[in-house]
């Protein structure tokens, strides 16, 4: 499972971990798209086994069944078109087979992460609502999986959370992995305490995890009470199983997988990550965690909107010791270094141009563009044979030829970022998410990877109310999470 590309970010607080966008030395077995005898792709984000990857999306704001703010997951499966508004389905907690029931101001699909958790070959959705009451405790949270098969995405299991009196918020994070190198994926659970829950694979529909594992973690109890709310896994050793990394308020802290559970590595970063992400973008066998500080001050002197750092992995883990900082005051970045940007904010890793090394796309919500306050911007930085490289960046927005819309103030575009082959090019595909867009509808954008990196050209928008996501006013929020990003 090494040489994954595994995505996580906290607006999103997803990932928490884990979306597989390449298994480069793995060798998956692709089915071939439309045969009627096709096995299953394995993609942990294929959810009906089509082979094409497909994309979750959230409005975690969402009226469901008249209640306000319960909250919405929506799918977009791909093709060999890619994604569009109506190749999609909406799930909510009043969904068919989906345990739970929508309650105001539930929020679910704060979190969200994928990967095939009962081996059978199709991906299945874990849904994380920190925020549901759970047996009279306020907003103890609760985690779901929903099930892909043939048809897509299909009822649902409550993971129940296995320390209720000590904390609140099970599920504010997530990532999926195998950490004990057994070949079964496991799915890890954060919460506002110091404990994280890693939840053993072998899941089945009726019974859930084959076992867990609690990972007392280097989280400083007390002092900052708001636990892992990040969760991202990796194999940044190099030994075939996957590794942990905890972002908290007061640290970062990378955990190496191992047979008895994750123990622990090393710290990483200056101050609260405000995202993370994983890929090997130098292909050296060894994955690398990028950490973004979107809200941290000035770094050096420079980086006053946010910068990004590159950690390298290596044969013992993540190298602390030799990041490579990214931010709009380096050179080769479009825009300029301003406060208050959010450059960071958002982060997720692919092949856009299908030369096997993976980019990053980095999203700032609050960019300033023209007269548009936080009307929000991405960027894509090159992967190469020397990793990570700001030669070459482009810089996307609204404002950019061919992107739908206009910059506008409060729109928040680039507060999720995702990137996975939806057409089956083998080129990754750039979604955008925009929540604050249309007074707060949402939306969502898809454009192309092509031969020369992600293009604008054939780009596309979905807003809420066009696929089917709440009223205008109900500030549904759509776009604000995504899986894997």
């Amino acid at each position: 499972m090494s040489y994954r590309v595994l995505q996580r970010s906290r607006r999103s607080s997803v990932l928490g971990a884990a979306a597989v966008v390449a298994a480069l030395a793995g060798g998956l077995l692709i089915a071939v798209p439309g045969a009627a005898s096709a096995a299953p792709s394995g993609f942990g984000d294929d959810f009906d086994g089509d082979g094409y990857h497909d994309l979750a999306t959230a409005a975690p704001g969402a009226v469901a069944s008249g209640e306000g703010k319960a909250g919405a997951v929506v799918v977009h499966y791909g093709s060999s078109s890619g994604i569009k508004a109506s190749n999609r389905t909406i799930t909510t907690q009043s969904s068919s087979g989906v345990p739970g029931t929508p309650e105001a101001n539930d929020r679910f699909g704060t979190e969200l992460a994928h990967g095939d958790l009962n081996n059978d070959g199709y991906g299945d959705l874990v849904v994380g609502t920190p925020l549901e009451d759970v047996d009279g405790d306020t907003d103890g949270g609760t985690v779901t999986i929903l099930w892909g098969g043939s048809s897509g995405l299909s009822g649902g299991t409550t993971i129940s959370d296995p320390n209720v009196s000590g904390h609140d918020r099970f599920g504010q994070s997530l990532a999926v992995g195998d950490f004990t190198g057994d070949g079964r994926t496991d799915l890890a659970v954060g919460s506002t305490g110091k404990d994280v829950w890693i939840f053993k694979g072998g899941f089945t529909k009726s019974g859930g995890a084959a076992g867990t594992l609690r990972l007392d973690t280097e989280i400083e109890s007390g002092a900052y009470p708001d636990g892992a709310v990040q969760l991202a896994a990796g194999d940044f050793d190099g030994d075939r199983t996957d590794d942990l990394v905890v972002a908290s308020a007061g640290g970062n802290y990378v955990y190496l997988g191992a047979s008895s559970g994750p123990t622990p590595q090393t710290e990483v970063g200056n101050g609260f990550a405000g995202a993370l992400t994983v890929a090997d973008f130098d292909l050296d066998g060894h994955d690398d965690l990028v950490v973004g500080n979107d809200f941290v001050g000035v770094l050096d002197g420079t980086a006053k909107g946010g910068y990004v750092t590159v950690f390298p992995g290596g044969p013992a883990g993540v190298d602390a010791t030799r990041g490579a900082v990214f931010s709009q005051a380096t050179e080769g970045v479009p825009g300029a270094d301003e406060s208050n940007d959010s450059f960071g904010g958002a982060l997720a890793a692919g092949d856009v141009n299908g030369d096997d090394f993976p980019d990053l796309a980095v999203g700032a919500n609050f960019e300033t563009i023209g007269e548009a306050e936080q009307a929000g911007n991405v960027w894509v930085l090159r992967g190469g044979p020397s990793g990570l490289t700001a030669n070459g960046a482009v810089s996307l927005n609204q404002g950019t030829p061919d992107v739908p819309g206009a910059n506008e103030s409060s729109d928040l575009f680039g507060s999720t970022v995702h990137l996975a082959d939806h057409n089956g090019d083998d080129r990754a595909d750039l979604s955008v998410g925009a929540p604050g867009e249309n007074s707060d509808d949402g939306s969502v954008w898809a454009l192309r990877g092509s031969a020369s990196g992600i293009t604008a050209s054939g780009s596309v928008s979905f807003t809420g109310p066009t696929v089917g996501i709440g009223d205008s006013g109900k500030d549904p929020v759509y776009g604000k999470t995504m899986s894997g990003s």
